[in-house]
């Protein structure tokens, strides 16, 4: 029997603010535990929560960046429900007037279109696996999150993947979130069924959580339509629950029987009015936006930039940038794009760092590119020159040339001399190539570079031995 998987997600995103939802506690990841908490985060009795207003406008953003409309009024919800991570028993949320509905994105697989886009505060870190009992860490309590809710329009595991990729990139590139997965910034739970090819309706919905990395995802629902297939062709009924991922066995297990929404007992937060959203202030959220990462693809595309370079220079806004940084001031996009994507990306890499805190300015890049343009330097040498910069960038490519003894040699004279030489030495590069094989002038012009130590104008070089060959 054939299968139609149905597949829905939900994701949760730390906004990049600089302190919680509900508090002035400091919104940063690596504290000790439980030293970023006051009253209103931990819930004591008495204290009123304040709406971070900066948590507001990055929600906005980031719905905006969505394609989704925003709604003109809005309330908080209280959800009730007990565990050791949530202190106040329960969590100030979002239920029948989300801030935002509607957007998608669009995968291969088709459009995946957005049921909700709602604010809340997260809950703290319980720590289980621990001999001797489980610890609670509620730094996080308070954090604004952004849950991000798809209609059930997927239908494959790679889809899914699909839209997630696009949505983290889309969510940075509008600097709402560093939505590092690692940091817990981004998660992601997973609601699928499966039911008979070609009947109406849906199966009943499993809800798998504890995936930890796009991939995971992946891998969880590829085993869970299976798992769910093999169920209902052996006769069994499946149940609707919270299930776990074990990535370790690459299998789900069951967690919970799956809570209804009346479960939760919502109601109105008494102590949060309800918002008025004016359409002028979107509209002024909408301006801060930055280019869409689509569009910028389409632009560096348009600049004739190679497909790596576009994928490279488009992973990260940052880096981007950057190339936009020296591509103005080099006045030569193509050889910013080149010297960015892989001498740069190159030596973050080396370094385990990110552009910002690259010592390069791109003024300086620019600097190194118009010493290859004027042909003062070879591109190798140019690259060393980068390497020193990157090293100790208070001295100039200039400098650098100078000090590393790297300024190209554009003497015609001395260039001629060292091919003379080398034609004397190899003989038989010199009579393959006057018999007719061209590939043979590859070694003399590499023997030539090797005796002037690199410094030769590498282009007059095979200009003057193709000169002297034919002599």
């Amino acid at each position: 029997m054939d299968f139609r998987p149905t597949i829905g997600l939900e994701t949760h995103v730390q906004l990049a603010t600089a302190t919680k939802l509900f508090c002035g506690c400091a919104n940063r990841f690596g504290d000790p535990p439980n030293s970023l908490v006051c009253p209103i985060c931990t819930g004591q009795p008495g204290v009123l929560p304040v709406l971070n207003e900066r948590a507001l406008r990055l929600g906005v953003r980031a719905a905006l960046a969505l394609g989704a409309d925003v709604a003109t009024r809005t309330k908080f919800d209280r959800k009730h429900y007990f565990y050791p991570d949530l202190p106040k028993g329960f969590q100030i949320s979002q239920y029948d007037l989300p801030f935002a509905r509607g957007g998608g994105i669009d995968t291969a697989g088709g459009r995946v279109r957005l049921h909700r886009i709602h604010l809340e505060e997260d809950a703290g870190k319980a720590i289980h696996d621990r001999g001797d009992g489980t610890l609670v860490d509620l730094n996080r309590a308070g954090v604004p999150l952004l849950e991000i809710v798809t209609e059930p329009d997927l239908h494959d595991p790679a889809y899914a993947y699909e839209y997630l990729v696009s949505l983290k990139e889309r969510l940075r590139f509008a600097g709402v979130s560093e939505c590092d997965m690692e940091k817990g910034s981004l998660r992601c739970d997973v609601n699928v069924s499966v039911h008979p090819a070609g009947e109406p309706g849906f199966g009943t919905r499993v809800e798998v959580k504890n995936l930890n990395s796009f991939a995971m995802v992946r891998r969880a629902l590829e085993h869970e339509i299976e798992r769910q297939s093999r169920a209902i062709e052996r006769g069994e009924r499946i149940v609707q629950e919270t299930r776990t991922w074990r990535d370790a066995d690459g299998r789900t297990e069951p967690l919970r029987s799956k809570e209804e929404a009346h479960d939760y007992r919502y109601f109105p937060e008494p102590d949060l009015p309800p918002l008025e959203i004016a359409r002028a202030w979107v509209g002024e959220v909408g301006r801060e936006l930055p280019e869409a990462p689509d569009a910028r693809r389409e632009r560096y595309r348009a600049l004739g930039l190679h497909a790596e370079e576009v994928a490279t220079l488009t992973a990260d806004r940052a880096l981007g940038d950057y190339f936009e940084r020296v591509a103005a001031a080099s006045g030569d996009p193509k050889a910013a794009a080149v010297w960015v994507s892989q001498d740069v990306s190159r030596l973050l890499n080396a370094r385990d760092g990110s552009i910002a805190d690259f010592p390069v300015a791109a003024e300086k890049l620019a600097s190194v590119i118009a010493l290859v343009r004027s042909e003062r330097a070879s591109t190798s040498a140019a690259r060393q020159v980068l390497e020193a910069m990157a090293r100790d960038s208070t001295k100039g490519a200039e400098d650098w040339l100078r000090e590393l003894g790297l300024e190209q040699v554009s003497d015609t004279a001395a260039i001629e001399d060292a091919c003379r030489q080398v034609m004397a030495e190899q003989e038989r590069a010199v009579a393959e190539f006057r018999a007719g094989k061209e590939k043979a002038i590859g070694s003399l012009v590499g023997a030539v570079m090797k005796k002037t130590g690199g410094r030769a104008n590498p282009s007059l070089v095979q200009e003057t031995l193709r000169r002297l060959l034919r002599a």
